[in-house]
């Protein structure tokens, strides 16, 4: 977890950057963790925002759920690195694994069971790895809808963390279950698309969610090699977006499918 002072001042603007060292001089961070090479953190702006740092031997990933929408890290992404560089967290990860050692089989089965009743998104992820099914689009979807509408007021200003959704995908991925990830990505770019007309603000965050869902979508199609019966079905979905009103991102949604259709025909 190797990181410093000047590299955290590379990764974003100059003024962000300053913003970020006032934030932890501040006191802004409200709690930052440590599980692996995996940070997580709340930062206090103007909301509580949730900070995720992956740190591996070659880079690192960070995510905010701030609406920031500039180039490189945020600034409560600045903040939490500044403090890792600081003074690296305590790993919790060494207490786990001792802890684990001791537990019989059926008292971690009961917590794990407990753990999932409480916690909706640990289920989807639970799923994704272990189980054999997967949830619809419309599931998908629903579940979606529900974060523009506790987000409205009436109309959406900030950025929506989908975080929860994508991560999903990237379990089916992992198992090779490509058409488990291409209904998550399906039900984030048509519950996104279809809610374009009630977001006024942080636009580029939901372009930038739509096209990594798309891009998904495609890579996922893609890699069931389907006939082109099946082929035309996965097409007809990119279409029909395309083709909805109000045409919002309509741009987006052509552009994927010629991509689509251009890559399954070479």
């Amino acid at each position: 977890m190797n990181i410093d002072e000047a590299t955290i001042q590379r990764r974003c603007p100059d003024a962000v950057f300053e913003r970020g060292v006032n934030y932890r001089d501040e006191g802004r961070i409200q709690r930052l963790d440590r599980f692996d090479d995996l940070v997580t953190a709340t930062v206090q702006g103007s909301n509580l925002y949730d900070v995720t740092v992956e740190f591996d031997e070659e880079d690192l990933e960070t995510r905010c759920t701030c609406p920031y929408d500039g180039s490189g890290d945020c600034k409560h992404v600045v903040a939490v690195l500044l403090d890792v560089a600081a003074s690296p967290p305590r790993d919790e990860s060494e207490d786990i694994e001792t802890v684990l050692a001791d537990v019989s089989a059926e008292e971690l089965q009961a917590f794990v069971r407990e753990a999932l009743a409480e916690n909706a998104e640990l289920r989807d992820r639970f799923l994704a790895r272990f189980g054999d099914d997967h949830k619809s689009v419309g599931e998908y979807r629903e579940e979606i809808g529900q974060l523009f509408e506790a987000h409205a007021d009436p109309v959406v200003f900030e950025a929506i963390d989908f975080s929860r959704f994508f991560k999903v995908a990237e379990r089916y991925r992992d198992r090779d279950r490509s058409l488990g990830a291409a209904a998550v990505y399906r039900a984030i770019f048509e519950e996104v698309d279809e809610r374009s007309n009630i977001v006024d603000g942080a636009y580029d965050h939901y372009a930038r969610t739509i096209q990594r869902a798309l891009d998904g979508y495609v890579e996922c199609v893609l890699a069931t090699d389907p006939d082109p019966e099946a082929f035309d079905t996965y097409a007809g979905v990119l279409e029909a977006r395309a083709t909805t009103e109000p045409r919002i991102n309509d741009d987006q949604f052509w552009r994927a499918l010629n991509d689509l259709e251009d890559r399954y025909n070479t």
